[in-house]
Order: C-alpha cells, then sequence, then structure tokens
C-alpha cells in the first residue's frame, strides 16, 4: 500500500529525514525545505540558498535540523523554522552532497564534491578539520553507531574510506540483467549495531562491508539488487533486527533485504560455505540463492532519490522520495 504526500514541494525532492518524534523533513532543488506531520500533511516551509542536497537531524536533540545547500550547512529549529539558529557559510570548499551528525549530537560531518569530508563542532559552531581521503566526489557520509569517532564516507572514486579503504570494484560480479557501470558509491549506511556497512552503487550492487571492532575491516559481499544504478541504502532500526536494509535505485525498484540470511552476517551459513569450499563445491550456489533476494519489492515509478525508514502513526513505513515534487510513503507492515 502506498500514499503519495501533495502540497509540500514545487520542485523534484532530493532528500527526506525524520526525527525521533516522527516529524519528517523533505528538501528539494531550489531550495525548497519542508516539515510535514506523520499523517503527511506540510506543517511548514522554507527557502534556502540552494538545491537542499541533505538533511539530519540531531540524535541527541531531536529538534535540531541540519540541512545542507550548495556550500553552506544552516542549523534549524522546528519550533522556529523561520529564524534559523545558524547559517554557516562556506563550511566546504564545494558543493556539499550529504551531512550527517553523530550520536552525541556534538558533531557533523559533510562530504563535497573535491572529495573532502568537514567536521564542524555543533556546539562551538565552526569547523574544526577536513578530512581529505577521496579523489572524486565524496558523495555521502555516516557515523558508525557506538563509535562516535569513526566515520564512513563513499565517493566516486569507488573506495568506502573508514580508517580503512576498500575499492568496490574488487566485489563487483556479473549477473543477469546488470548494467556493467564501474560501482561508484553513492549512498552509504551502518547498521545500529556499527559491524555491518552497505554502500549502493552505480553497479546496481549492494556493497557488503563487515567491520571488527576496532574498525579493522573484517569481510566483505556484494548483492545484485537493481538492473541500474543503486542510489540509496538505509538500515532499518525498528523492525524484527538490525539487518533489515531499504534500498532503491534508477530502475524504479524500491525493495527490503533481510541482511541477517546473508553468510556476511550469519556465521553458520559463513561456516558452511567455508566447508562447501574445501570440498571443492561452488560457495557461491548458496550465496546466490535466497539470502539475497529482497524480502519485500516496490515498484516505483520513477528513479530513487531517497530513501527514507520512519514509524509514522505508530506504524513501520518506507518514504522514497524521486524526481516529481511529491514523496511517496510504502508500508512495511507485511514485515
Amino acid at each position: 500500500m502506498s500514499r503519495v504526500w501533495t502540497g509540500g514541494h514545487s520542485s523534484p525532492v532530493l532528500c527526506a529525514a525524520v526525527s525521533c518524534e516522527s516529524t519528517v523533513a523533505t528538501g528539494a532543488e531550489a531550495g525548497e525545505l519542508t516539515l510535514w506531520t506523520p499523517a503527511g500533511s506540510p506543517l511548514s516551509s522554507l527557502h534556502l540558498s540552494a538545491d537542499v542536497t541533505g538533511l539530519s537531524f540531531s540524535p541527541a536533540q531531536p529538534s535540531l535540523l541540519c540541512a545542507c545547500h550548495g556550500r553552506d550547512v544552516t542549523l534549524l529549529d522546528l519550533r522556529s523554522l523561520k529564524t534559523p539558529l545558524a547559517e554557516l557559510r562556506d563550511v566546504a570548499e564545494d558543493e556539499i552532497n550529504g551531512v550527517c551528525v553523530d550520536e552525541s549530537g556534538r558533531t557533523l560531518a559533510a562530504g563535497d564534491d573535491t572529495g573532502a569530508v568537514t567536521l564542524v563542532d555543533l556546539q562551538l559552531m565552526k569547523v574544526t578539520g577536513t578530512l581529505r581521503t577521496h579523489t572524486n566526489i565524496c558523495s555521502s557520509v555516516a557515523f558508525r553507531p557506538r563509535r562516535p569517532q569513526s566515520l564512513l564516507s563513499a565517493g566516486l572514486d569507488m573506495q568506502p574510506r573508514p580508517v580503512w579503504s576498500v575499492s568496490l570494484q574488487d566485489t563487483q560480479q556479473e549477473h543477469t540483467g546488470q548494467v556493467f557501470n564501474p560501482p561508484l558509491a553513492h549512498c552509504v549506511c551502518v547498521s545500529s549495531c556499527g559491524d555491518v556497512c552497505v554502500c549502493a552503487a552505480e553497479d546496481g550492487g549492494l556493497h557488503l562491508l563487515r567491520v571488527c571492532a576496532d574498525g579493522r575491516l573484517r569481510e566483505r559481499g556484494m548483492i545484485p539488487a537493481h538492473s541500474q544504478g543503486a542510489s540509496q541504502a538505509h538500515f532499518i532500526s525498528f523492525l524484527s533486527h538490525p539487518y533489515w536494509l531499504a534500498s532503491g535505485g534508477n530502475d524504479g525498484l524500491v525493495a527490503l533485504w533481510d541482511l541477517s540470511r546473508h553468510t556476511l552476517v550469519d556465521h553458520s551459513r559463513s561456516q558452511k560455505k567455508k566447508k562447501k569450499k574445501r570440498r571443492g563445491q561452488n560457495p557461491q550456489d548458496e550465496a546466490c540463492g535466497s539470502e539475497t533476494r529482497p524480502s519485500l519489492c516496490f515498484q516505483h515509478a520513477e528513479k530513487v532519490n531517497w530513501v527514507c525508514p520512519a514509524v509514522l502513526e505508530g506504524k513501520p513505513s518506507l518514504l522514497v522520495t524521486d524526481q516529481t515534487n511529491c514523496p511517496t510513503l510504502y508500508s512495511l507492515e507485511q514485515l
């Protein structure tokens, strides 16, 4: 079941975020920013200086919303949206593609078109550092839950980078119906346990990275998820376990994945895979089976710009934005 939210934008919606109190924010081209009720009615709107390319609520302060537009970051109090708390000008050297706030609510990270990741102290309201690790556009950033000093960034140089780096080309696989584009990383996310990272990439794959407690890369894998570029991947924290994942792609497919069944997450399956390999059997036989099939799919009519898991009006949901000016809400009650 789906429902289209109307009346909030006149331009294509680029991104979305939801607070722990179920307030929804969406950002669009032409600087449009809109707050919505959980029922899908526009609450308030604001025009910023450029396309709103990323939004992040503070986990420690649900009324604080951080919005990136152009090279700037605006900090907003939902109780007084028209009067920004702060406007941080020229935070980045080029257009910012995404922002995230750590669990403490103290640090904001912003990835930009130069490949740099800028760190902002939200209490001091100033830039405290810049990480220059990518050779191309930094498309996405994410803090690891429970580890505030651990940040993951991904870029069009195909390198997800926390305290290690790995080329997604090394995990690229051939599969039926797949467009053979380089695995440029469009979006990165981390499970609530902090041990599994996923990159949605231009090759249509969901690239899985398992990380040790100390941040070292343990193992990696790939799910051939979309027939065109995978633009979005977000873990869902409110379902039966922390390894449910939502993805969206340029093929218009929105899919829900149970990664707890993947060998990278399920250690018992991983051991079976290793035994098969020792016996000379093909370990990919299991990897290409039920564990790589989506548990739920929605055929969305447009290329997906953003997917945002949320509990709205007490119901598990997924908000999807695309090339139109209207977000679409899908019910996840089937799961």
